[in-house]
């Protein structure tokens, strides 16, 4: 039985990842929530709005208080650290996780694909790799379990521009932007310039294919019990 407060956390959050996990079987899809719980309860604190400098810095150290065996009481991040420990969940992806989030706290726009890149190592690569701990893939599969992160979060970035726009921040490479004659993503500019915005916007989802094509050739790597799940989250983000 899934806690309810897991299931609340996924199910409130993301409707892609919620949905496709309940095609795990029970014993890994308990795992996917405590993860999934975890991690999306620190990026609440930088996605609210205002947000919650405070709230994410008191998350982050009751973490590390619970890393050293110092249970923090809050049961997302103890269940969390007792996952990391079961699954040999590697401390640097979690560290490099909270270092995007922190990031989040104050950049606000990104120059080049390559800034942007180094941003989704710690906000979605990560995540690839620690699902593929707690399916128990072997480490042939990581560089395919980067990517699918990456793509993932990529076409979450052209899909969510005008959210993010709400929080000041556009992940999406601004010098590419000013290539098609574009110096923000708002509606106004893009309906004043189609042409270049659609260049532009095609430019990214041609990127996101690419990463994507690469993360398939990781499906060999994935139990077909787990893959059903796998397939299902990437395909409902390519549509």
């Amino acid at each position: 039985m899934i806690n309810k407060t897991f299931y609340s956390i996924f199910q409130q959050a993301s409707r892609t990842y919620f949905y496709s996990s309940l095609f795990f079987p029970t014993h890994v899809k308990q795992d996917v929530f405590q993860f999934y719980g975890f991690f999306r309860k620190a990026d609440n604190f930088v996605d609210s709005i205002p947000q919650d400098h405070h709230g994410f810095q008191k998350f982050k150290a009751h973490y590390y208080q619970a890393r050293e065996r110092h249970p923090s009481g809050d049961i997302v991040i103890d269940s969390f650290v007792q996952l990391a420990e079961k699954k040999d969940i590697t401390d640097a992806w979690v560290d490099a996780f909270f270092s995007a989030m922190e990031q989040d706290l104050t950049k606000k726009t990104y120059k080049t694909i390559h800034e942007t890149i180094a941003y989704m190592y710690g906000s979605a690569e990560v995540i690839g790799l620690i699902m593929a701990k707690i399916m128990s893939l072997p480490e042939e599969s990581y560089p395919f379990s980067r990517y699918l992160g990456r793509a993932m979060q990529y076409i979450n970035f052209s899909r969510d521009i005008a959210e993010d726009g709400t929080l000041g921040r556009i992940y999406l490479p601004s010098e590419e932007m000013q290539h098609q004659g574009l110096s923000m993503l708002g509606y106004e500019e893009a309906m004043g310039n189609p042409e270049g915005f659609t260049s532009f916007i095609r430019q990214q989802i041609d990127r996101y294919y690419r990463w994507q094509e690469i993360a398939q050739k990781g499906y060999k790597y994935i139990p077909k019990r787990y893959l059903i799940s796998v397939k299902t989250a990437a395909d409902m983000y390519q549509w």
